[in-house]
């Protein structure tokens, strides 16, 4: 898909981080946008910031866990633009602690939004753009925790395994069945974000939450030092633009931490040996 100036994206997650980095650079490529974010204040703030570059925007309060909410915005954006061209299912959360530590409700609170927020979204609008029979890419933002995994970050890393293993089946089908709208996976490693601060929107019904032990917080103290000097979000969104013009599966910024750590783990499958401790 080499053409974006005039055509429609969709961008969840687009108030902060990764997902505003998105909606800015599209802006700039003369796209439409389409803005979804849980947090009704910095939608807001997002939207005023991207209105002075791109031609038109539409923001909408969704939460990505709601699969009403999802099929609310699909369904606007098609009445507003009548296509989406580009849809980023990029809204994200984490919790850290150790596998036994946490609650019942941290893993449906991290699944909800990291695995069946990307679920909700493919289905809400893949079959439009099949529908519209105009090319299209939809793209999911996963991390390097979909490729590798961490002590202390459990669920996460299922949520952002799920992620990429969808998006492979994905990628695999559309090639098969001849489809105009190509998948990408996003996997970034240590990015300057506000995930860390995800609990700032946790549901009041999921609200019990696991007590990390020592080990667990020294890591997640160290995690969160490391992202507040990480490779910049508005590198992942031109990564990103490159890789859909591209027709390019899997974009990993250039980081060599990521590229180092998965051929450690791809290693440890290929020799049969136990899961080597990465650094962060």
């Amino acid at each position: 898909m080499k053409r974006l100036e005039g055509r429609v994206a969709v961008v969840t997650g687009a108030a902060s981080g990764i997902g505003l980095a998105l909606c800015q650079r599209f802006a700039a490529e003369g796209m439409k946008m389409v803005l979804a974010d849980i947090e009704a204040g910095p939608l807001a703030a997002a939207e005023a910031m991207v209105r002075r570059t791109a031609p038109a925007v539409r923001a909408s309060r969704v939460d990505v866990s709601n699969p009403d909410d999802v099929e609310r915005l699909a369904r606007e954006t098609y009445e507003a633009f009548g296509a989406a061209h580009v849809v980023c299912n990029n809204a994200g959360v984490a919790v850290l602690g150790a596998a036994h530590e946490h609650s019942l409700a941290d893993w449906q609170w991290v699944i909800n939004v990291n695995l069946w927020g990307v679920i909700h979204g493919v289905r809400a609008f893949l079959p439009r753009m099949l529908a519209g029979g105009d090319e299209g890419h939809i793209v999911n933002t996963a991390s390097m925790a979909g490729l590798t995994t961490a002590p202390f970050m459990s669920v996460y890393d299922v949520t952002k395994h799920g992620v990429v293993a969808l998006s492979e089946a994905m990628y695999k089908e559309a090639l098969m069945t001849g489809s105009p709208i190509g998948v990408s996976v996003v996997c970034p490693g240590l990015i300057d974000t506000n995930i860390m601060r995800s609990s700032r929107n946790r549901p009041a019904e999921l609200a019990e939450a696991g007590k990390a032990g020592p080990m667990a917080q020294a890591f997640g103290q160290n995690l969160a030092d490391r992202l507040s000097t990480g490779y910049p979000p508005s590198e992942v969104a031109g990564q990103v633009v490159d890789g859909i013009r591209e027709g390019r599966f899997y974009i990993v910024p250039a980081q060599p931490e990521v590229k180092a750590w998965i051929a450690v783990r791809a290693q440890d499958l290929i020799e049969l040996r136990n899961p080597t401790i990465r650094a962060m």
